[in-house]
């Protein structure tokens, strides 16, 4: 799969870069990003960091497509939003926000241009998107950016404190637009 950037009015989604780092060691050591997206309990050092860029910018195996989410004045980091077990005509899609950015819809934007984008150009059919019960805010998000709320998932994911929690699961399929 080839790299590409994406826009909206005021954000650049790109390929994640080698100096995005730092920015990405503060943004995972924040405690909403450490409990909702677990990085599998090592400490988040500069090492760290940029072995989890280096593998979202690989997109070599067709299975993800990981992309910053930048402002498009400054470049800042905001987020990440990525689709990932693309397979069949089917994804996931999973997305942070650093603490700056929340409240401003900018995961909410960043998820519609990126499935946009997936059913667009990579021709899936259904983007699903779990997030967990317990989390108010991707609810909020999975709303807004028009995925219906199709059930919940009991314990179906074990996050960054060690708990198991219930899930609610969202999809968009292709053919809601």
């Amino acid at each position: 799969m080839e790299h590409v950037e994406l826009t909206t009015a005021d954000l650049l989604l790109r390929p994640w870069r080698d100096e995005d780092a730092p920015a990405v060691r503060d943004a995972l050591r924040d405690p909403e990003i450490a409990q909702w997206n677990p990085q599998g309990g090592d400490p988040i050092d500069d090492d760290v960091a940029l072995l989890w860029v280096r593998r979202r910018a690989d997109w070599s195996t067709g299975g993800h497509a990981s992309m910053a989410v930048t402002s498009a004045a400054d470049g800042k980091l905001l987020g990440s939003v990525s689709l990932h077990r693309i397979h069949d005509g089917d994804a996931s899609i999973g997305y942070w926000t650093v603490p700056a950015a929340r409240g401003r819809q900018v995961a909410v934007r960043a998820v519609v241009r990126l499935t946009d984008w997936a059913f667009t150009d990579l021709r899936l059919h259904r983007v699903e998107l779990c997030h967990a019960v317990a989390n108010p805010a991707s609810c909020r998000v999975a709303d807004r950016a028009g995925f219906p709320a199709e059930g919940t998932l009991r314990e179906s994911y074990r996050y960054g404190d060690g708990r198991r929690y219930d899930e609610h699961l969202h999809a968009r399929l292709a053919t809601d637009r």
